[in-house]
Protein backbone atom coordinates (compact mmCIF):
# COMPACT_ATOMS: atom_id res chain seq x y z
CA UNK A 1 0.00 0.00 0.00
CA UNK A 2 1.49 3.62 -0.62
CA UNK A 3 2.74 5.62 1.97
CA UNK A 4 1.34 9.20 1.90
CA UNK A 5 4.02 11.94 2.00
CA UNK A 6 4.80 13.74 5.70
CA UNK A 7 3.29 16.78 4.41
CA UNK A 8 0.26 14.73 3.69
CA UNK A 9 -0.29 13.70 6.92
CA UNK A 10 0.18 16.84 8.68
CA UNK A 11 -3.02 17.67 7.02
CA UNK A 12 -5.41 14.65 7.40
CA UNK A 13 -4.47 13.28 10.68
CA UNK A 14 -6.34 15.37 12.72
CA UNK A 15 -9.58 13.72 10.86
CA UNK A 16 -8.30 10.70 12.02
CA UNK A 17 -10.54 10.41 15.42
CA UNK A 18 -13.83 10.36 12.99
CA UNK A 19 -13.14 7.42 11.51
CA UNK A 20 -11.42 3.76 12.96
CA UNK A 21 -7.85 2.74 11.97
CA UNK A 22 -8.94 0.48 8.86
CA UNK A 23 -11.27 2.96 7.46
CA UNK A 24 -8.82 5.72 7.70
CA UNK A 25 -6.07 3.82 5.86
CA UNK A 26 -8.35 4.17 3.23
CA UNK A 27 -9.40 7.48 3.61
CA UNK A 28 -5.79 8.45 3.35
CA UNK A 29 -5.22 6.98 -0.23
CA UNK A 30 -8.74 8.60 -1.35
CA UNK A 31 -8.15 11.87 -0.20
CA UNK A 32 -4.68 11.73 -2.22
CA UNK A 33 -5.94 10.14 -4.76
CA UNK A 34 -8.15 13.40 -5.12
CA UNK A 35 -5.62 15.82 -5.15
CA UNK A 36 -3.85 14.06 -7.47
CA UNK A 37 -6.34 13.04 -9.64
CA UNK A 38 -7.32 14.41 -13.02
CA UNK A 39 -10.84 14.74 -14.79
CA UNK A 40 -13.94 13.09 -12.60
CA UNK A 41 -12.70 12.13 -8.61
CA UNK A 42 -14.56 8.10 -8.98
CA UNK A 43 -13.37 5.86 -6.56
CA UNK A 44 -12.27 3.72 -9.85
CA UNK A 45 -10.01 7.34 -10.92
CA UNK A 46 -8.75 7.54 -7.44
CA UNK A 47 -7.30 3.93 -7.03
CA UNK A 48 -5.53 4.79 -10.91
CA UNK A 49 -3.91 7.91 -9.60
CA UNK A 50 -2.04 6.09 -6.51
CA UNK A 51 -1.29 3.13 -8.35
CA UNK A 52 -4.07 1.12 -7.05
CA UNK A 53 -5.84 -0.27 -10.50
CA UNK A 54 -5.05 -3.80 -10.25
CA UNK A 55 -6.28 -3.89 -6.45
CA UNK A 56 -9.01 -6.81 -6.13
CA UNK A 57 -10.47 -6.04 -2.65
CA UNK A 58 -11.67 -2.36 -4.24
CA UNK A 59 -15.13 -2.60 -3.01
CA UNK A 60 -13.24 -1.25 0.47
CA UNK A 61 -12.66 1.68 -0.85
CA UNK A 62 -16.37 2.25 -1.93
CA UNK A 63 -18.03 1.61 1.14
CA UNK A 64 -16.01 4.41 2.63
CA UNK A 65 -18.90 6.38 1.31
CA UNK A 66 -21.72 4.05 1.29
CA UNK A 67 -21.54 1.84 4.67
CA UNK A 68 -18.83 3.27 7.08
CA UNK A 69 -20.08 5.76 9.92
CA UNK A 70 -18.65 9.11 10.27
CA UNK A 71 -19.72 12.79 10.60
CA UNK A 72 -19.07 15.19 7.66
CA UNK A 73 -20.25 17.71 10.03
CA UNK A 74 -17.45 16.77 12.20
CA UNK A 75 -15.02 16.72 9.48
CA UNK A 76 -16.51 20.43 8.18
CA UNK A 77 -15.37 21.67 11.94
CA UNK A 78 -12.16 20.53 11.43
CA UNK A 79 -11.61 21.68 8.39
CA UNK A 80 -12.88 25.50 9.05
CA UNK A 81 -10.34 25.49 11.88
CA UNK A 82 -7.26 24.36 9.63
CA UNK A 83 -8.67 27.49 7.37
CA UNK A 84 -8.65 30.03 10.14
CA UNK A 85 -5.01 28.68 11.34
CA UNK A 86 -3.83 28.89 8.18
CA UNK A 87 -5.07 31.80 5.85
CA UNK A 88 -7.41 34.22 8.78
CA UNK A 89 -5.53 34.03 11.84
CA UNK A 90 -6.96 36.47 14.49
CA UNK A 91 -9.23 38.69 11.86
CA UNK A 92 -13.19 38.44 11.35
CA UNK A 93 -14.08 35.66 9.13
CA UNK A 94 -15.69 36.46 5.75
CA UNK A 95 -17.73 33.93 4.55
CA UNK A 96 -19.60 33.27 1.20
CA UNK A 97 -22.72 31.29 0.77
CA UNK A 98 -24.42 30.41 -2.67
CA UNK A 99 -26.02 27.44 -4.43
CA UNK A 100 -24.46 25.59 -7.02
CA UNK A 101 -25.60 22.50 -9.08
CA UNK A 102 -24.45 18.98 -9.16
CA UNK A 103 -25.41 17.71 -12.98
CA UNK A 104 -26.57 14.32 -12.43
CA UNK A 105 -28.91 11.85 -14.29
CA UNK A 106 -30.05 8.30 -13.18
CA UNK A 107 -33.49 7.03 -11.30
CA UNK A 108 -31.59 5.83 -8.05
CA UNK A 109 -30.69 9.61 -7.50
CA UNK A 110 -33.42 10.03 -5.22
CA UNK A 111 -33.01 13.82 -4.52
CA UNK A 112 -32.42 14.63 -8.36
CA UNK A 113 -34.50 17.78 -9.50
CA UNK A 114 -34.77 19.90 -12.69
CA UNK A 115 -33.03 23.43 -11.89
CA UNK A 116 -32.36 26.67 -13.68
CA UNK A 117 -28.38 26.79 -14.93
CA UNK A 118 -26.78 29.95 -13.42
CA UNK A 119 -23.83 29.36 -15.89
CA UNK A 120 -25.63 28.30 -19.22
CA UNK A 121 -28.51 31.18 -18.14
CA UNK A 122 -28.81 34.62 -19.10
CA UNK A 123 -31.61 37.32 -18.27
CA UNK A 124 -33.09 36.67 -22.03
CA UNK A 125 -32.15 32.94 -21.76
CA UNK A 126 -33.28 30.25 -19.23
CA UNK A 127 -31.59 26.68 -19.22
CA UNK A 128 -32.70 24.19 -16.79
CA UNK A 129 -30.34 21.15 -16.09
CA UNK A 130 -31.02 17.85 -13.77
CA UNK A 131 -29.08 17.73 -10.67
CA UNK A 132 -28.20 17.66 -7.32
CA UNK A 133 -28.73 21.27 -5.38
CA UNK A 134 -25.84 21.91 -2.75
CA UNK A 135 -25.94 25.12 -0.15
CA UNK A 136 -22.32 25.57 -0.01
CA UNK A 137 -20.50 27.89 2.35
CA UNK A 138 -17.13 29.05 1.98
CA UNK A 139 -14.08 30.78 3.51
CA UNK A 140 -13.44 34.20 1.42
CA UNK A 141 -9.89 34.88 1.76
CA UNK A 142 -6.93 36.57 -0.73
CA UNK A 143 -4.34 33.62 -1.41
CA UNK A 144 -0.67 35.03 -1.41
CA UNK A 145 0.56 33.33 -4.09
CA UNK A 146 -2.60 33.99 -6.17
CA UNK A 147 -3.26 37.49 -5.59
CA UNK A 148 -6.43 37.23 -5.52
CA UNK A 149 -9.46 36.21 -3.18
CA UNK A 150 -10.31 32.73 -3.55
CA UNK A 151 -13.71 30.53 -2.26
CA UNK A 152 -12.70 27.80 0.19
CA UNK A 153 -15.53 25.19 0.46
CA UNK A 154 -15.65 23.78 4.11
CA UNK A 155 -19.48 23.27 4.61
CA UNK A 156 -22.23 22.20 2.32
CA UNK A 157 -25.64 20.77 2.31
CA UNK A 158 -28.12 19.25 0.21
CA UNK A 159 -31.19 21.73 -0.16
CA UNK A 160 -34.12 19.18 -2.49
CA UNK A 161 -36.83 20.79 -4.25
CA UNK A 162 -39.81 20.99 -2.62
CA UNK A 163 -41.21 18.16 -5.26
CA UNK A 164 -38.68 16.09 -3.70
CA UNK A 165 -40.99 16.32 -0.78
CA UNK A 166 -44.55 16.07 -1.57
CA UNK A 167 -44.86 12.43 -0.74
CA UNK A 168 -42.46 11.98 2.43
CA UNK A 169 -43.49 13.01 5.45
CA UNK A 170 -40.95 15.88 6.12
CA UNK A 171 -41.92 19.57 4.61
CA UNK A 172 -39.75 21.33 2.23
CA UNK A 173 -37.43 23.51 3.53
CA UNK A 174 -36.62 26.99 1.82
CA UNK A 175 -32.88 27.87 1.12
CA UNK A 176 -33.27 30.28 3.60
CA UNK A 177 -34.01 28.07 6.14
CA UNK A 178 -31.35 26.25 4.98
CA UNK A 179 -28.67 29.23 5.09
CA UNK A 180 -30.02 29.82 8.24
CA UNK A 181 -29.13 27.26 9.66
CA UNK A 182 -25.76 26.83 8.18
CA UNK A 183 -24.43 30.19 9.07
CA UNK A 184 -25.71 29.92 12.73
CA UNK A 185 -23.70 26.67 12.82
CA UNK A 186 -20.65 28.37 11.34
CA UNK A 187 -21.42 30.59 14.23
CA UNK A 188 -21.57 28.57 17.16
CA UNK A 189 -18.01 26.44 15.66
CA UNK A 190 -16.13 30.11 15.59
CA UNK A 191 -17.39 31.24 18.95
CA UNK A 192 -17.04 34.98 19.75
CA UNK A 193 -15.37 35.88 16.04
CA UNK A 194 -17.03 38.42 13.97
CA UNK A 195 -18.62 36.54 10.91
CA UNK A 196 -19.37 38.66 7.76
CA UNK A 197 -21.51 36.61 5.51
CA UNK A 198 -22.20 37.55 1.38
CA UNK A 199 -24.61 36.20 -0.33
CA UNK A 200 -26.34 37.41 -3.81
CA UNK A 201 -30.11 38.63 -4.01
CA UNK A 202 -31.83 35.44 -2.53
CA UNK A 203 -30.41 35.79 0.54
CA UNK A 204 -31.96 39.39 1.07
CA UNK A 205 -35.00 37.98 2.79
CA UNK A 206 -36.03 39.93 5.91
CA UNK A 207 -36.70 36.27 7.90
CA UNK A 208 -33.19 34.85 7.31
CA UNK A 209 -32.05 38.76 8.57
CA UNK A 210 -33.80 39.12 11.31
CA UNK A 211 -32.76 36.07 12.63
CA UNK A 212 -28.99 36.28 11.92
CA UNK A 213 -28.94 40.29 13.59
CA UNK A 214 -26.36 40.33 16.58
CA UNK A 215 -24.38 37.28 15.40
CA UNK A 216 -24.00 37.32 11.74
CA UNK A 217 -23.39 40.14 9.55
CA UNK A 218 -25.16 39.40 5.84
CA UNK A 219 -24.08 41.41 2.92
CA UNK A 220 -26.44 41.04 0.08
CA UNK A 221 -28.55 43.17 -2.54
CA UNK A 222 -31.01 44.10 -1.86
CA UNK A 223 -34.48 44.43 -3.77
CA UNK A 224 -34.68 48.07 -4.67
CA UNK A 225 -38.53 48.78 -3.78
CA UNK A 226 -38.20 47.64 -0.36
CA UNK A 227 -39.98 49.74 2.76
CA UNK A 228 -37.34 51.66 4.63
CA UNK A 229 -38.02 53.57 7.34
CA UNK A 230 -37.02 55.56 9.98
CA UNK A 231 -35.68 54.29 13.34
CA UNK A 232 -38.22 53.92 16.13
CA UNK A 233 -38.60 57.88 17.95
CA UNK A 234 -38.12 57.94 21.55
CA UNK A 235 -41.18 57.05 23.45
CA UNK A 236 -42.44 60.39 25.39
CA UNK A 237 -42.95 59.43 29.07
CA UNK A 238 -46.11 58.26 30.06
CA UNK A 239 -47.31 57.73 26.87
CA UNK A 240 -49.84 54.42 26.74
CA UNK A 241 -50.32 51.29 23.94
CA UNK A 242 -48.09 49.22 22.28
CA UNK A 243 -44.76 50.62 21.35
CA UNK A 244 -43.82 51.47 17.61
CA UNK A 245 -42.24 49.05 15.51
CA UNK A 246 -40.58 51.71 13.05
CA UNK A 247 -40.60 55.89 12.24
CA UNK A 248 -41.50 57.45 9.31
CA UNK A 249 -41.21 55.84 5.75
CA UNK A 250 -38.21 56.64 4.15
CA UNK A 251 -37.68 56.85 0.34
CA UNK A 252 -36.95 53.82 -1.39
CA UNK A 253 -33.32 52.89 -2.99
CA UNK A 254 -34.89 53.31 -6.19
CA UNK A 255 -36.05 57.04 -5.56
CA UNK A 256 -32.89 57.68 -3.49
CA UNK A 257 -30.73 56.50 -6.66
CA UNK A 258 -32.82 59.10 -9.20
CA UNK A 259 -32.98 61.87 -6.97
CA UNK A 260 -30.94 65.07 -7.96
CA UNK A 261 -30.17 65.84 -4.55
CA UNK A 262 -28.22 62.24 -3.34
CA UNK A 263 -25.15 63.10 -1.98
CA UNK A 264 -22.78 60.70 -3.79
CA UNK A 265 -19.21 59.48 -2.54
CA UNK A 266 -16.56 58.51 -4.34
CA UNK A 267 -14.03 55.35 -3.88
CA UNK A 268 -12.40 53.30 -6.60
CA UNK A 269 -11.81 48.85 -5.68
CA UNK A 270 -8.43 47.90 -6.57
CA UNK A 271 -9.40 44.42 -7.08
CA UNK A 272 -12.26 44.24 -9.45
CA UNK A 273 -13.29 41.59 -11.86
CA UNK A 274 -9.85 40.42 -14.29
CA UNK A 275 -7.84 42.38 -11.92
CA UNK A 276 -8.68 45.94 -12.92
CA UNK A 277 -9.58 48.95 -11.10
CA UNK A 278 -13.01 50.22 -10.97
CA UNK A 279 -14.51 53.59 -9.96
CA UNK A 280 -17.41 53.87 -8.27
CA UNK A 281 -20.28 56.20 -6.39
CA UNK A 282 -21.94 55.04 -3.44
CA UNK A 283 -24.26 56.45 -0.56
CA UNK A 284 -24.62 54.83 2.66
CA UNK A 285 -27.07 55.11 5.82
CA UNK A 286 -28.95 52.98 8.07
CA UNK A 287 -33.23 52.35 8.47
CA UNK A 288 -35.30 49.76 9.75
CA UNK A 289 -36.39 47.03 7.08
CA UNK A 290 -40.35 46.23 7.94
CA UNK A 291 -42.99 43.82 6.29
CA UNK A 292 -46.51 43.61 7.50
CA UNK A 293 -46.35 40.32 9.83
CA UNK A 294 -42.23 40.37 9.69
CA UNK A 295 -40.29 41.40 12.98
CA UNK A 296 -38.41 44.39 11.75
CA UNK A 297 -34.76 44.56 10.77
CA UNK A 298 -31.98 47.15 11.19
CA UNK A 299 -29.68 47.27 8.32
CA UNK A 300 -27.52 49.98 6.13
Amino acid sequence: MPQPPSEFLTVILPYAGLFCKRVFAHVQLLTLGAVLAPGKRTITALLRIVGLQQEKAFHKYHRVLSHARWSARRASQILLQQLLTSFIGQQPLVIGIDETLERRWGPKIKARGIYRDAVRSSESHFVKCSGLRWVSVMVLTKIPWANRVWALPFLTALAPSERYYADKPRTHKKLTVWARQLLLQVKRWVGERTVIAVGDSSYAVIDLLSSLQGRVSLISRLRLDAALYDPVPVRPAGQRGRHRLKGNRLPTLLAIAADKRTRWESLTVSEWYGGASQALDYCTGTAIWYHSGKKPVTIR
